[in-house]
């Protein structure tokens, strides 16, 4: 099992999107702005149902890596620190999901 975390993905994004956009793939990305990186990250979550529903276990790991880099990349084009995310994840687990999507609705 590999030691590397989303914390750590998230350090390595924001390190990248500092170096020029011809040198690495993430500042590229940045400097194109969140529209053009949330289309790749929707491209990559399309890829990611298709290895799931296609039950292509070494494809829907590539797959769920590419997502989890690419929405990184968003989080951090909308100055969205992966903490937020984590802490709203802690929330919504303190209660069943059943009962969590019924709070939202009413909400």
């Amino acid at each position: 099992m590999s030691d590397f975390t989303l914390s750590d993905l998230e350090e390595i994004v924001a390190e990248r999107a500092k170096a020029s956009p011809d040198e690495s793939w993430t500042a590229k990305l940045v400097a194109q702005g969140q529209a053009r990186a949330a289309k790749k990250l929707g491209e990559e979550a399309v890829e990611t149902v298709i290895a799931a529903i296609g039950n292509d276990r070494a494809e829907l790991v590539t797959e769920s890596a590419d997502l989890l880099y690419h929405l990184m990349v968003v989080l951090k084009i909308a100055g969205i620190p992966l903490h937020d995310v984590m802490s709203e994840l802690a929330k919504r687990t303190a209660q069943s999901g059943l009962q969590e999507k019924a709070n939202r609705k009413s909400s």
